[in-house]
């Protein structure tokens, strides 16, 4: 076991190790029940201001791709392409697929949200429900889809930019239609997308380890 943390420690690498306890101390300091933004800080004027910054012409695309990218079309896309890694007998990518896209759902779900308990904005476009911290949309995209393009570049390396930079495009979008639809508070976006990033680092280091043993035996 100890031998195993080293590798997946040295995998994973210090700069991210160090994000990932940063991450979690300010999580467990700053919970729980996290109260709504006060109006003169920079979470509320973001998203009171960013309705005036975008065209209305962009508004009804956004609205959307909000809706688009929410759990039951990303359900179909993750189920899609866990039976084309079934397919292609591609099991420990499957088993991360798997373990990454389900454990950020309960991390999001059933951990931070519960804990923080921060109400949504006021005014949303859209009838939401649960709470508000950290953002379900950030974290399950950065996940889902980086976590995709690096196991897909794993196998196709000539796809690994143009799989990468429509990804990319593509997160970002869902982050702007969140806000756009006042789904989320700006801070609600930071940290399911910080959340997202630490369990992708930490399942791709597990990945890695894992495949590494694989070709010693």
């Amino acid at each position: 076991m100890t031998s195993f943390f080293l590798e997946w420690f040295k995998a994973l690498g210090f700069p991210r190790f160090i994000f990932i306890l940063t991450l979690l101390v300010i999580l467990v300091w700053s919970g729980p029940n996290l109260e709504i933004p006060n109006s003169d800080s920079l979470d509320y004027l973001l998203l009171d201001n960013i309705r005036r910054w975008i065209p209305d012409l962009f508004g009804p695309p956004l609205v959307f791709i909000y809706q688009l990218s929410g759990t039951q079309y990303t359900a179909v896309l993750v189920i899609s392409l866990l039976f084309y890694l079934i397919l292609r007998r591609y099991w420990a990518d499957f088993i991360c697929l798997f373990i990454g896209t389900g454990g950020i759902l309960g991390i999001i779900d059933r951990i931070l949200k519960p804990w923080f308990d921060r109400p949504r904005p006021d005014n949303s476009s859209l009838l939401l429900s649960g709470a508000s911290f950290p953002s379900g949309h950030a974290a399950g995209s950065m996940v889902f889809y980086f976590m995709s393009c690096t196991l897909l570049a794993t196998h196709y390396p000539r796809l690994r930019l143009p799989l990468f930079v429509l990804s990319s495009l593509w997160v970002s979008l869902i982050w702007l239609s969140t806000l756009y639809c006042r789904a989320h508070w700006p801070s609600d976006i930071l940290a399911g997308a910080s959340v997202g990033f630490a369990w992708l680092s930490i399942c791709l280091a597990v990945l890695k380890v894992w495949e590494r043993h694989k070709l010693l035996t």
